[in-house]
């Protein structure tokens, strides 16, 4: 698997830290109903595990492209690094706006690319809405792809779709983990970050309610990643000094001098 909005890294490890209006067509097929035909993007396998399913993967449309797909579906483009409404903060909803067909669509406009992607999570700038916005999802067919070792170090566990309105996060513990991690803003491309174990993120629904999540390990972690895009920050900006790399180069030795992926 080479991309993740692709959150797939390399290995957890726990440590001390002390210190993300559009209209759509209305489809009477149902959001869970969409196929998946590949792996995630938000985290990247291991080079040698994605070449495993390479031949899969080919055979699904992985490198032929989404045009098709997209122009049936109308569904928008996936923002590139460099464009403004990913490197500044986006807005919060009116709770009162909410239910508008306006954000209701671009809701599930956000749930249909991410799963095309496919990927665990996405933020509306993402798809150009300066907005705070972020959905996310991990199965099990995507945790398939994933090495049985990589899935245990990682605590990686599959969870329901989840859509979070003017979400806040705040980490629970001061544990980290480092992993390499990816984005499908910044195709192509992988980087160690080091992202807190254990976070608490509280926002509204897409029906306007109420919602508290606390989640660890790799959930953790998606969380963090796509409420960074809310405040116009990428993976990037926060990546460990000379750990950037083409996801053809993952499997590589890390320079001398760079943080080891376990404890410090």
């Amino acid at each position: 698997m080479k991309a993740m909005e692709a959150l797939h890294m390399r290995c957890v490890l726990p440590l001390s830290m002390s210190k993300n209006s559009l209209f759509i067509p209305k489809t009477t097929t149902p959001l869970s109903a969409l196929p998946i035909s590949k792996p995630p993007l938000i985290f990247p396998l291991s080079s040698s595990s994605y070449s495993q399913t390479a031949t899969v993967r080919t055979r699904a449309g992985w490198f032929s492209g989404l045009t098709d797909n997209k122009k049936k579906m109308n569904l928008p483009d996936t923002v590139k690094a460099g464009d403004p409404v990913l490197h500044e903060p986006a807005q919060e909803i009116d709770p009162s706006e909410i239910k508008s067909e306006k954000v209701q669509k671009i809701i599930d406009d956000m749930i249909r690319v991410m799963r095309k992607a496919p990927g665990v999570g996405l933020a509306a700038p993402q798809i150009g809405i300066p907005s705070r916005i972020i959905v996310l999802e991990d199965t099990k067919e995507y945790i398939s792809y994933a090495p049985k070792e990589e899935i245990k170090a990682q605590d990686r566990r599959p969870f329901d779709l989840l859509v979070i309105v003017n979400p806040k996060l705040k980490n629970k513990s001061n544990k980290t983990a480092l992993f390499f991690e990816g984005c499908l803003s910044v195709d192509g491309f992988r980087a160690v970050v080091e992202r807190y174990l254990d976070v608490e993120v509280t926002g509204l629904d897409r029906n306007g309610v109420p919602i508290k999540i606390t989640a660890s390990g790799w959930q953790a972690r998606i969380l963090q990643h796509e409420c960074d895009h809310l405040e116009g920050t990428l993976y990037v900006d926060k990546m460990a000094a000379r750990t950037f790399r083409t996801v053809d180069n993952l499997d590589l030795p890390l320079a001398q001098g760079c943080p080891k992926l376990g404890p410090r």
